[in-house]
């Protein structure tokens, strides 16, 4: 892992602790990262690298996020969170996407695979949790 994204993650873990601290998805993730190798923390990254590059490449020609390619790449999001870092409910999930617009530092990272991707996948996490 990278000295950035090891800082990065660092400082989103003493934000998290301070908002969520005592949600059961906090304590999940914490229980499941505690063990995490070098090579786990690469798969966390090239996954979510590789799905939010899914959602540029849609973005980019100009899939609305109603569509039904989206909306799988909305579900694939929530079940690789699933599967690596906590239970990720529809409620999570929305506040997710709301997470990726409201707080730059994630905005800016997202959109590094794309001016615009993050409030693209917030778009396609809104319109996939209203439909629910």
């Amino acid at each position: 892992m990278s000295n950035d994204y090891k800082a990065m993650q660092d400082q989103y873990a003493k934000e998290a602790k301070q908002l969520w601290g005592d949600t059961d998805a906090y304590q999940e993730n914490e229980r499941r990262m505690a063990d995490y190798t070098q090579e786990d923390w690469d798969v966390l990254r090239d996954g979510m690298d590789n799905i939010f590059e899914g959602f540029a490449k849609l973005n980019e020609r100009g899939v609305t996020p109603d569509h039904e390619k989206p909306r799988l790449l909305v579900r694939k999001l929530q079940m690789f969170i699933d599967e690596h870092m906590y239970h990720c409910t529809d409620e999570i999930l929305a506040g997710l996407g709301e997470l990726y617009i409201s707080d730059e530092r994630f905005t800016k990272n997202i959109d590094k695979h794309g001016e615009g991707t993050a409030a693209y996948i917030s778009a396609c996490i809104q319109s996939y949790c209203a439909d629910k």
